[in-house]
């Protein structure tokens, strides 16, 4: 999730419901309250921790920061110099995640196709939107952590491009990058007052809303793809410190691209990802642990 989250247009959210721990991480999210408070009070630390599901929350959020910090540079380093690689392969992994994610619904009608075709249009439609001047006041990058971190969790829609988008990325990567702890940790505020109200709500969707919400998740995904088409035309860019950050861009076909289509390393890369989620599945299937969860 942590690789993923650091790739504008690719969701860690999408990887957590690939992998069976979807489920699990919205329902263990949205169990934060106070009432974990009363718990540790009357009944000791180890109810607390079980209650809070704490075992799970320690190995995936040190997971996600491990990869936050020691892959940053990495993913910058191959969208600035392979570009059309490594969207090839994220491309490939998004593709097999509509399937993954389709397939939870046992029975499709008009409602559900519907769900799918609006969540498919609100998603295209933010990745086409422009991305906004940089704004590095704390009350904004706190917004923007609690805005971001709820696209985070939500299959399809890139918790990295909505910072992007908000004018917020470089701000946070340099942070990251100069282990800048102060605007690290308004992010961080703002990311977990975000956490702790969206996932609320996505439980509540998930609970009565089941298919509907799938639907429309799928739809996130697929929305999404226009993003992380691998051969693109710019046709608006600016230049903000010594980076250059693409505003206005348009999918083009593998022939029409302006440089090097790498066509074929570009589909073997497309079926490594594509391949790689069927992988996660078949191991997420064979985790019991996991399969419990979900139910």
């Amino acid at each position: 999730m942590g690789a993923a989250d650091v790739v504008p247009g690719v969701s860690g959210g999408t990887i957590a419901f690939i992998s069976g721990i979807y489920e699990e991480l919205i329902s263990t999210i949205s169990g934060v309250n106070m009432d974990l408070f009363k718990t540790w009070k009357n009944e000791g630390f180890k109810a607390f921790w079980t209650k809070l599901n704490g075992n799970f929350i320690v190995a995936l959020f040190a997971g996600i920061l491990i990869s936050l910090f020691t892959l940053m540079r990495l993913a910058n380093y191959l969208l600035e110099n392979e570009p059309v690689l490594i969207w090839s392969f994220f491309f490939g992994l998004v593709i097999a995640s509509i399937w993954f994610v389709a397939k939870q619904i046992q029975k499709w009608n008009w409602k559900l196709f519907l769900a799918l075709v609006i969540g498919a249009a609100v998603a295209f439609y933010i990745v086409s939107l422009p991305p906004m001047a940089a704004n590095n006041s704390y009350i904004f990058l706190f917004l923007a952590g609690a805005i971001a971190v709820c696209a985070m969790i939500l299959p399809g829609i890139s918790g990295a491009f909505i910072l992007v988008l908000l004018g917020a990325y470089k701000s946070v990567t340099e942070a990251a990058h100069d282990f800048d702890l102060k605007t690290l940790g308004v992010v961080g505020l703002g990311a977990i007052f975000g956490l702790l109200t969206f996932s609320k709500i996505l439980k509540w969707l998930f609970v009565h809303y089941s298919n509907i919400t799938l639907a429309v998740l799928t739809g996130f995904i697929a929305g999404s793809l226009n993003k992380i088409w691998p051969w693109k035309e710019v046709l608006e860019k600016a230049t903000y410190g010594d980076k250059e950050i693409v505003l206005k861009e348009a999918s083009v076909w593998p022939w029409k691209f302006d440089g090097d289509p790498q066509t074929i390393f570009a589909i073997l890369l497309m079926l490594a990802g594509f391949f790689l989620i069927i992988i996660l599945e078949t191991v997420a299937g064979q985790n019991p642990e996991s399969a419990n969860a979900a139910n």
